[in-house]
């Protein structure tokens, strides 16, 4: 017999931390991963959309560490879990810096603000990068809360949305689509 999806604990508006805290659904630290929870999810739509094979594994890496991260933000930092939850690392801000630095090789300079949109990959890739910045806001939100937070995953978030950004651009490049230059009404 296959195990069933639903479990009915949650229907009073309550969720458990990893740990077995028991919060309430619209709790900060839940808001967190399941924001963390809906970036990884557009993440997963803009590889469905892309065809470069070298962004597709960048993506799904991103993806990896989205759960890492999202593990991470589950967990209620006063308990000791059995679970090993993987770690972010410095070397994973770098990884994307340098991916950043690898496209922005064949971008044009950016002269002006650009408008989301010209390609559904495009576009999508700029829901995700708000979604990001979201998530980035979530957990800054939590550190002035004074919750338990590792340091990395603001930093993270914030250079993902720089990537996602900068890769918006890319798949324009690489679809051959002209960006959308945005002329403000004066």
């Amino acid at each position: 017999m296959a195990l069933k999806i639903y479990t009915k604990t949650g229907d009073k508006g309550k969720t458990s931390l990893i740990g077995g805290t028991k919060v309430a659904k619209n709790h900060l630290r839940i808001e967190s991963y399941g924001t963390i929870d809906e970036l990884n999810s557009f993440i997963g739509l803009v590889t469905d959309y892309v065809t470069d094979a070298s962004v597709k594994q960048v993506l799904n890496t991103i993806q990896d560490r989205l759960f890492t991260i999202g593990s991470s933000l589950a967990c209620d930092p006063e308990k000791e879990t059995s679970l090993k939850i993987p770690d972010l690392n410095e070397a994973d801000i770098y990884f994307l810096e340098n991916e950043i630095d690898r496209m922005n090789e064949v971008l044009p300079e950016m002269k002006n603000f650009i408008l989301p949109g010209g390609h559904i990959a495009v576009s999508t890739t700029h829901i995700a990068r708000c979604v990001c910045r979201r998530a980035e806001r979530v957990c800054v939100n939590m550190i002035e809360h004074k919750m338990v937070i590792d340091d990395l995953i603001v930093k993270y978030l914030n250079r993902l949305s720089d990537y996602l950004f900068v890769l918006a651009r890319y798949i324009a490049h690489l679809l051959q689509v002209a960006e959308i230059v945005w002329k403000p009404k004066l």
